[in-house]
């Protein structure tokens, strides 16, 4: 049964991230070392082919790394990205995208996670767009900054 105050802590950093808010973003999924984040394909994000734009993409992959190591360190921790590589697989084309974060380690200040990005097309097929690893930083929150 996943831990629904682990939910909420990760839910009340993700709504004040404005730039996801801006892309149309959501929280789909949270569970100890896991994150997805499902966005919604929208003209906002569109780039000038047609595809869904690989900084979206990229945005909601390093969100979803940062949150699955979050899910890990204790109450009160906060992440910053520290560095992370993204492998674009295929152009992003589908209803809606999904990305899947999965926590590799978490040590007590820097953290390892992957993510795969699904584009999910309008029969639910999904498709592999994008491939993430990515090193995050737990940091103790300045006043008025947290998660």
């Amino acid at each position: 049964m996943p831990d629904p105050s682990l939910h909420e802590r990760i839910l009340e950093s993700f709504q004040r991230q404005s730039l996801l808010a801006t892309l149309g973003a959501r929280l789909a999924r949270v569970t100890e070392g896991e994150v997805d984040i499902e966005l919604p394909f929208s003209n906002a994000i569109r780039q000038q082919h047609g595809f869904a734009h690989a900084g979206a993409i990229a945005t909601v992959a390093d969100s979803a790394c940062g949150y699955a190591c979050l899910t890990r360190m204790p109450p009160g921790s906060a992440v910053l990205s520290v560095e992370f590589k993204i492998n674009l697989l295929a152009p992003a084309v589908g209803a809606r995208f999904l990305a899947r974060g999965r926590a590799v380690r978490v040590g007590r200040t820097i953290g390892v996670a992957s993510a795969e990005v699904v584009a999910v097309g309008a029969d639910s097929r999904e498709t592999p767009v994008a491939l993430m690893q990515a090193t995050m930083m737990r940091v103790e929150p300045r006043s008025g900054v947290a998660g």
